[in-house]
């Protein structure tokens, strides 16, 4: 006989972490005490291995109600332990984060957010989009750091600063973000102490920010509970905030004061898991987020049974990871029902698994006052038709169909209320009870639209993925040289293997990770191709700061937007013996400005590695093995040095006699962009090696990797760790 499973022991309850498998129980313990984001499923038929086999024999409603009893209890006990306090679940300024069921992780690179050619940020184009396909959101995450943070020593907060417009500018985005109705997070990252230090704690620079850009959240990259340090420092400036942790709460008295987090990973099993930490706190929000995923029914079943809200993260480090069409139509009707029922989704007396009259569709039940409102979802592949769930009647109480849009005539069968319709499989429901003389403001027109959004069905939607195409920007032609200009290096025509793969920390080995080139129907992580390279001169070192000084003063270039520029230089000049170091703090129109006055060109990819490698497909320019006399000495300081001299390792040329092509700095080459991100990639790598963490930007010694840059705005592409070189055609 199938026995009540009882609550997670104090030993499960600490050791867990919000994690993969569900916790289950065999002979009254649970095993796979692996997870502490969910709590164990009713009705587990002892000794099955449930993920695998089995499950057809679970029985929930046999031990249901001594299961929600237990769980209760559980609840009642388990906050004691953490001391708990839902003060600031109370406070009015905070409440906000209770009806965020929409949230969004946004890329400050993605071109539907900023506009490079316009120099202005375009927040209604991006919300513009959201809103056609899935409805919208209610509050986004500004994410500025990551993945270019540590190609220089600039640290997260003078990122910030770098912004188009800088701090300036990114209120006025903030401001416009908020004229549409929707919360701003800005994200801070513990890992990050290898890059300048700041002189400050994170939280006090933190609390900083956010005051001077009017944000209304903090996300804690990597955090499981944001410290408490950063909720008093922005209050001591009386800017309370809303603190939302990536990962899961670990130390559960966290659940105090981080009113909202991130969830992860749901088990997909046959049923669906409660939330922990929404069984604990039900005013606590959860976004739940799966930004590799490329089929979210289960994300979105699970988010809809416990009454929580999602992270529609699209744009993942650059890779476009688009919600598919049906996937983002079941977000919007989600979303319309929990906005317009926002109360019942945080009611004290919410009860998961309420009872159902078919096998394999689940229910919640959000009690409030005058009404009450099921969610069911269909865990089965097909569609289930017929009576789906009975509820206590009383007589003049009136139901609906929230999610269909029409009112439901149930029959009754002596104190109980019994509903018919149709759940699409793998789909979606929603009843209404009102109590007697109950009304809504609203409900007409709320019924009206949701009448109309589900005329279609779900199942008619697609949900093919696709990686976005990607493009090379052209390059103008220059005239072509007869003989190798000065300065220059002659590399004869020829043949060679174009061996290459991005360096990209995530993505693994996903369509439209890196870049597509143009031979490639998508953008993959590794390429090859033999080429054959007409003959072409390239620059035998990197442009130097006194080349480049040459070029201000004949041609007057001023940039339009001079952030950054020329940081390192002093009174228009460089500094007093660095005229022979690469030119730093250009941005890669920058960069091409100067080409064009010098009648050259920037080098494609495959000319710059040709040129670095010649024929025999070696790893370094000097050959196969490293050689630290080839290259400048690594730099594992917080702050940048100055850079060698462009000459200073002959040891390091390349067959063909070129110099400084790896680990002084990185050198500029191709730009890509498709609809939504632009990329340069960066060749050679720096000898900047920031310490603390494998976040930062990674390094590209070999010649068979390459770096991909992502851009935003000259302002912020600039880099004290990235110069550049030309080339010119031969005649």
């Amino acid at each position: 006989m199938t026995q009540a499973p009882r609550p997670p022991d104090d030993h499960a309850a600490d050791a867990a972490n919000e994690g993969e498998r569900p916790l289950v129980r065999t002979e009254y313990k649970f095993s796979h005490v692996t997870t502490q984001r969910y709590l164990p499923l009713p009705g587990k038929a002892p000794g099955w291995p449930f993920a695998e086999i089995g499950h057809w024999k679970v029985d929930v409603d046999a031990t249901l109600d001594d299961w929600i009893a237990e769980l209760g209890d559980w609840r009642r006990e388990h906050l004691i332990r953490i001391g708990y306090d839902d003060a600031h679940y109370r406070r009015p300024e905070l409440q906000w984060a209770q009806r965020n069921f929409v949230h969004a992780q946004m890329m400050a690179e993605d071109r539907y957010f900023y506009d490079p050619v316009a120099g202005r940020y375009t927040v209604d184009r991006y919300l513009d989009d959201l809103e056609r396909r899935y409805g919208g959101i209610d509050s986004v995450l500004i994410w500025h750091v990551y993945p270019n943070i540590g190609v220089d020593d600039r640290n997260q907060f003078d990122l910030a600063a770098d912004l188009p417009g800088g701090l300036d500018g990114l209120r006025g985005a903030i401001a416009d973000f908020h004229r549409r109705g929707v919360r701003v997070f800005l994200p801070t990252m513990p890992w990050d102490q290898g890059t300048r230090d700041s002189g400050r704690k994170d939280w006090e620079s933190v609390a900083q920010l956010v005051q001077a850009v009017g944000a209304d959240g903090v996300n804690g990259d990597t955090y499981n509970g944001v410290p408490r340090a950063f909720f008093d420092a922005c209050d001591a400036l009386g800017h309370p905030v809303v603190l939302q942790p990536e990962s899961t709460i670990s130390a559960e008295e966290a659940l105090i004061w981080n009113v909202q987090s991130w969830g992860k990973k749901a088990p997909n099993e046959a049923i669906p898991p409660v939330a922990k930490f929404k069984w604990l706190e039900p005013r606590h929000m959860i976004n739940y987020e799966n930004r590799w995923g490329r089929e979210r029914n289960h994300d979105l079943q699970y988010i809809f049974f416990n009454g929580i809200g999602y992270n529609a993260w699209e744009n993942v480090w650059g890779l476009w990871n688009q919600l598919g069409e049906r996937d983002a139509e079941t977000l919007r009707r989600i979303a319309a029902i929990e906005r317009r029922f926002p109360a019942h989704f945080v009611s004290a007396d919410w009860r998961p698994y309420a009872r159902t009259l078919q096998a394999g569709v689940f229910a919640s039940r959000f009690p409030q006052a005058g009404s009450t409102l099921w969610t069911l979802v269909n865990r089965n592949e097909y569609e289930i038709a017929g009576e789906q769930i009975a509820v206590d009647h009383v007589d003049g109480a009136r139901y609906f169909d929230a999610w269909n849009g029409v009112a439901l005539q149930p029959r009754l069968d002596g104190g109980r209320a019994v509903f018919e319709f149709v759940l699409e499989g793998r789909g979606f429901g929603a009843v209404l009870a009102l109590a007697p003389g109950a009304e809504i403001d609203g409900l007409d027109a709320f019924l009206a639209r949701m009448n109309q959004l589900s005329a279609t069905p779900l199942h008619r939607y697609s949900n093919q993925w696709r990686a976005l195409p990607q493009r090379l920007v052209p390059i103008e032609p220059v005239a072509p040289a007869a003989a190798a200009p000065p300065g220059m290096v002659e590399i004869p025509a020829g043949e060679f293997d174009f061996v290459v793969g991005g360096i990209e920390i995530e993505g693994q080995t996903w369509e439209g990770v890196d870049v597509q080139y143009p031979w490639e129907d998508s953008a993959r992580r590794n390429h090859r191709k033999r080429m054959r390279l007409p003959r072409f001169f390239i620059d035998r070192t990197p442009v130097t700061n006194a080349e480049y000084q040459r070029f201000v003063i004949d041609s007057g270039y001023v940039p339009r937007d001079a952030h950054n520029y020329l940081r390192d230089w002093v009174d228009g000049a460089p500094l007093p013996g660095w005229e022979r170091k690469p030119v730093t703090w250009v941005a890669l129109e920058d960069a091409r400005a100067y080409a064009q006055w010098a009648g050259k060109r920037l080098p494609r990819e495959w000319e710059w590695q040709y040129a670095a490698q010649g024929h025999d497909g070696r790893r370094y320019p000097w050959g196969e093995d490293w050689r630290d006399d080839a290259v400048p000495a690594p730099n594992r300081n917080r702050r940048l040095r100055a850079p060698d001299d462009v000459d200073a390792h002959p040891a390091g040329a390349s067959p063909f006699g070129v110099l400084d092509l790896v680990g002084n700095v990185w050198q500029w080459s191709d730009e890509y962009l498709d609809e939504h991100t632009r990329a340069a990639i960066l060749r050679g790598g720096s000898a900047y090696q920031p310490q603390t963490s494998h976040w930062y930007f990674p390094q590209a010694y070999r010649l068979d990797q390459h770096g991909k840059y992502l851009l935003m705005a000259s302002s912020k592409d600039r880099s004290g760790c990235i110069g550049f070189r030309c080339v010119v055609d031969a005649a």
